[in-house]
């Protein structure tokens, strides 16, 4: 089953980073973030990638174009004009590099990537955000059930920390819980190849009209992860998620 990466937009939030590169190739610990989503299947057997580009796509390009050498020691042998190759460490990927257009939106990403699909069933996230969610599991909750498509849901930490109080007295401080019990879409999708007919140009945007009527139509069943979820909308956010790596406390290092 491939994997479609959603790699493409500006990523303004986080400006102080994207001036320079894509979001998904912001770093957390000396790897772009995408790499770590990346990982992250590869742990499960999903190797097969297709990355949806577009806002400084040459960056992703160079990264993986480059990434056999970076990962390999070499000799260089000046006078035949040639490159060895030994002790390389890199993953077991095959990668489609695809140009979706600067200005497409999500779901316009999505449909330029169907003839590289075909009709099969694949799955699709976002290039921005981290998880722990077992994606073997989410994939036989998908084959499990009639619609075409599965979202992971979850349940995002509050913005700010909450007080209990006695009284007038504080009696403890909470540090950022949960967020008021509802699920939002924490990405992370299967999909089937009906879910294309959804999708109609580069203006679409894949979570409005197309997830509203594929739920208007029963097609949208929600998986439910109550792990580790974090996106990286913010710089602070991308500084939370270094933190963790450097202590080895990041929850998405499943491999």
């Amino acid at each position: 089953m491939k994997v479609l990466l959603l790699a493409g937009g500006l990523g303004t939030r986080i400006s102080e980073e994207t001036h320079l590169k894509p979001k998904p190739m912001i770093e957390i610990g000396g790897k772009p973030i995408l790499w770590h989503i990346m990982k992250m299947y590869s742990h499960y057997g999903f190797n097969e990638f297709t990355v949806l580009l577009g806002y400084k796509g040459y960056v992703v390009k160079e990264f993986f174009a480059n990434y056999f050498l970076h990962q390999s020691d070499v000799t260089v042998d000046l006078a035949e004009n040639n490159i060895t190759f030994h002790n390389n460490k890199s993953e077991p990927w095959k990668i489609t590099l695809l140009d979706t257009g600067m200005h497409s939106m999500t779901g316009g990403r999505v449909l330029r990537a169907r003839d590289y699909v075909g009709e099969e069933p694949f799955m699709l996230t976002y290039g921005d955000g981290v998880s722990d969610v077992n994606i073997k599991a989410l994939v036989e909750y998908h084959n499990s059930h009639s619609g075409c498509i599965t979202m992971t849901s979850v349940q995002p930490d509050g913005r700010f920390g909450s007080l209990i109080m006695d009284g007038d007295r504080i009696s403890q401080f909470m540090e950022k819980p949960k967020g008021d019990g509802g699920w939002i879409n924490g990405g992370f999708f299967v999909c089937d190849p009906k879910v294309f007919e959804y999708l109609e140009g580069d203006s679409t945007i894949f979570e409005r009209a197309p997830l509203e009527k594929m739920a208007e139509d029963k097609e949208l069943f929600a998986f439910k992860h109550s792990g580790f979820w974090k996106p990286m909308d913010t710089l602070r956010d991308k500084n939370q998620l270094e933190e963790m790596w450097a202590n080895k406390t990041a929850k998405w290092k499943t491999w």
